[in-house]
């Protein structure tokens, strides 16, 4: 996985947590929902890389 996608990753996750503790502090349900889809986004991309990373393992 290369930096970039690493650190978007990340970001993406982090920038979820954020959003889903501010909704639940304000009791704010969509924020709550789009942090969870964040988190979720940054989860899918570690994957992809991951699957990547393991198909390239392979072809060398």
């Amino acid at each position: 996985m290369g930096l970039d996608d690493k650190l978007s990753a990340a970001a993406d996750k982090a920038k979820g947590s954020a959003k889903e503790a501010y909704g639940k502090a304000t009791d704010d349900d969509s924020m709550v929902a789009e942090g969870k889809v964040d988190r979720a986004k940054g989860e899918a991309k570690e994957k992809v890389e991951d699957v990547k990373d393991k198909a390239k393992d392979k072809l060398d």
